[in-house]
C-alpha cells in the first residue's frame, strides 16, 4: 500500500513537472517573440530596428535566442516555488506548528495520549499524521506490555515508516529547483558568450555599422548575464528556504518520537517500582 502511494505520487509529480517545464518554455518563447518583439517597441516599427529610448522590453528582446530560454527557467523557479510553498504549508497543518508541538509534547509527557491524538486530528498535515501513527503504536505496545527497548524499536520503526510516506511529497521538485540554480547560470553564460562573439565580430569589421553591431553584441551579453544571475539567485533563495522548512518538519517529527519513547520508558519504569 505504501509503495502504491509513493508510486502514484511520483507519477503525478512527474506529470506536473513535465507540464510546467514545457509550458514555461512555451510562455517564454511567446512573450519574447510576440510581446517583447512587437514592432511598436522599435524604431521603424519592426523588431529589426533599434529599440526605442527607455523601452526595456525591446532591449531584452535584443538579448537574442537565449532570452526566451532564460525567461522559461525564471518562470519555472517561480511556479515550483509557489507549488512547494503551498505543499509545505499544508504539511505543517492548519494551526501554528510550534503551538501544536508544545501541546502534543505536554500531553505525551502527562500521559494524555488520547488528547495528543485528538490534537493531531485537528492539526492534520504530514507532521501530525506521522506523530499520530507513533502515538497509536505507543498505545498498542502499552497494551502488549513491551519492555522499554522493544517499545523504542517498535515506535521508531513506525515513525520511520510514517515519515517515509509523508516526506517524499515534501522533497518533490526540490531537485528541479537545485538544477535550475546551475541551469540559470549556464544559460546566462551561454548568452554572454554568444553576445561577446557578435561584439568582437563587429569590432573586427570596423566602421560605423560594425560599431553598432559591437554595441548590440555587448548589450545582448549583459542582458543574458543579468537574466541568468536573477534566475539563479531566486532559485538559490527558494531552494535554501524550502530545505530549511523541510528540515524543521523532520526535526519536529523526530523530537515528538523521542518524547513518546521516553514517556513509555518512564511508564515501564514506574511499573517495576
Amino acid at each position: 500500500m505504501a509503495n502504491v502511494k509513493k508510486e502514484g505520487s511520483s507519477n503525478l509529480g512527474g506529470l506536473f513537472s513535465g507540464i510546467v517545464i514545457v509550458a514555461s518554455i512555451g510562455v517564454g518563447i511567446i512573450a519574447w517573440k510576440f510581446i517583447m518583439g512587437m514592432g511598436s517597441n522599435f524604431e521603424g516599427g519592426v523588431n529589426t530596428g533599434a529599440p526605442l529610448k527607455d523601452n526595456y522590453m525591446a532591449m531584452i528582446y535584443k538579448g537574442g535566442f537565449i532570452v526566451p530560454v532564460l525567461m522559461g527557467l525564471l518562470l519555472m523557479v517561480v511556479v515550483f516555488s509557489f507549488e512547494r510553498y503551498f505543499v509545505i504549508t499544508k504539511a505543517a497543518g492548519k494551526g501554528s506548528l510550534d503551538a501544536f508541538m508544545k501541546n502534543v509534547q505536554t500531553n505525551i509527557k502527562a500521559g494524555n495520549i488520547d488528547e495528543a491524538i485528538s490534537a493531531c486530528d485537528k492539526q492534520q498535515g504530514s507532521v501530525a499524521n506521522a506523530i499520530r501513527s507513533a502515538l497509536v503504536k505507543y498505545q498498542d505496545v502499552k497494551k502488549e506490555g513491551f519492555n522499554s527497548e522493544e517499545a523504542a524499536e517498535t515506535i521508531h520503526k513506525e515513525i520511520e515508516e510514517a515519515t517515509s510516506l509523508e516526506m517524499p511529497m515534501l522533497e518533490q521538485h526540490m531537485t528541479i529547483l537545485s538544477t535550475l540554480v546551475s541551469l540559470g547560470t549556464l544559460a546566462g553564460l551561454l548568452g554572454t558568450v554568444t553576445g561577446m562573439i557578435k561584439a568582437f565580430a563587429g569590432l573586427a569589421g570596423g566602421g560605423g555599422a560594425e560599431s553598432a553591431e559591437l554595441a548590440n553584441g555587448i548589450s545582448e551579453a549583459l542582458i543574458n548575464t543579468a537574466t541568468g544571475i536573477a534566475t539563479s539567485a531566486l532559485a538559490i533563495i527558494a531552494y535554501n528556504f524550502f530545505t530549511s522548512k523541510i528540515d524543521s518538519l523532520t526535526y519536529a517529527i523526530d523530537e515528538a518520537g523521542t518524547t513518546i519513547v521516553n514517556t513509555y520508558r518512564h511508564f515501564r519504569g514506574s511499573l517495576k517500582q
